[in-house]
């Protein structure tokens, strides 16, 4: 029964760290070309092209990726606390809290709110162009947040992995 305990959370860790690299690697596209190329745009079509990508990215795929791996990590939260005399667990708790904190709340507390503001914004309204400037700066520092955060999650799942 221990062995298929085991085998159990290594699938969970496996898994973390497979969410965690996906939902790292948006991030990073994110943050290093696609916000710049947005940027770049006259603002009334930067304003466009991400309303709708925030729409498009409430996908199924994306979702599943992103919830599943918030939730796997909420999973390993308890499991960790109540091991805490095994090496790898410093390395899944770590990955969890960063991943649940980093990655999920950050983008629920605060890119969520900046991306409702930016949904309601009428790109041919003129005060719009300063909106979607400060957007872009806010957007982009908390997104980095997030890419930092699931990318060191993903590294702890790993080192947890490699330390079983």
């Amino acid at each position: 029964m221990e062995y298929l305990h085991d085998k159990f959370i290594s699938l969970l860790i496996f898994f973390a760290a497979l969410g965690s690299g996906l939902i790292a690697g948006t991030f990073f596209a994110f943050s290093t070309f696609v916000m710049n190329a947005l940027a770049r745009l006259p603002s009334h079509h930067g304003i466009a092209a991400m309303q709708s990508i925030n729409i498009v990215v409430l996908n199924r795929l994306f979702l599943t990726v992103f919830t599943g791996t918030a939730l796997v990590s909420l999973i390993l939260l308890p499991i960790s606390l109540f091991n805490w005399k095994d090496t790898p667990v410093v390395f899944i708790f770590a990955g969890s809290l960063l991943y649940l904190l980093g990655s999920f709340l950050v983008t629920g507390v605060c890119n969520v709110p900046l991306n409702d503001t930016l949904a309601n914004l009428d790109v041919k309204d003129a005060a719009s162009a300063s909106l979607w400037k400060e957007y872009i700066v806010k957007w982009k520092a908390w997104n980095h947040v997030r890419t930092i955060a699931s990318l060191t999650a993903m590294v702890s799942f790993i080192l947890a992995l490699l330390r079983r």
